[in-house]
């Protein structure tokens, strides 16, 4: 999804949900880590995270755009449009918008082992010495299978 794309999506929400245009910049922010979009006071512009739409898809996208726009129209309305504010809670509330939004730095695990006997099969960050080591389960070790 290109930066085009997203403006003409969060105008269309914001017409369809809040009866209200979105006149101002929506674009996708590499450098947004943590979150999964931002409203920013002073320009009235939405950043968004790209990796929401890669990892979670459109429709998880579509949740954090009516959360940054209940900031958004909230805001330039002179109410309440913070998250701990009743007037957030109720917008957010009626137009269906995310609260949170998934984790999007969710490791994933890099060693995979499988007991030899149980056949049970764990997964690590780190690696670890399989002849140190035996199941919980059946007490016969471990061996490492590559992704």
């Amino acid at each position: 999804m290109t930066n085009e794309e997203l403006q003409k999506l969060v105008e269309c929400i914001s017409l369809t949900f809040f009866k209200q245009p979105f006149v101002h910049q929506a674009i996708f922010n590499p450098r947004l880590k943590t979150t999964g979009g931002r409203y920013h006071l002073k320009t009235h512009n939405l950043d968004f995270n790209p990796k929401i739409v890669v990892i979670f898809g459109k429709d998880e996208l579509i949740g954090v755009i009516k959360h940054e726009l209940c900031h958004y129209h909230l805001h330039l309305q002179g109410l309440g449009y913070k998250h701990q504010d009743k007037d957030f809670k109720q917008l957010l509330k009626q137009v269906g918008g995310s609260r949170y939004v998934k984790n999007v730095n969710q490791k994933q695990p890099k060693y995979t082992y499988q007991c030899t006997g149980c056949q049970q099969v764990i997964y690590r960050q780190r690696r670890f010495n399989v002849s140190k080591y035996i199941c919980s389960k059946c007490r016969h070790s471990f061996k490492e299978i590559p992704f």
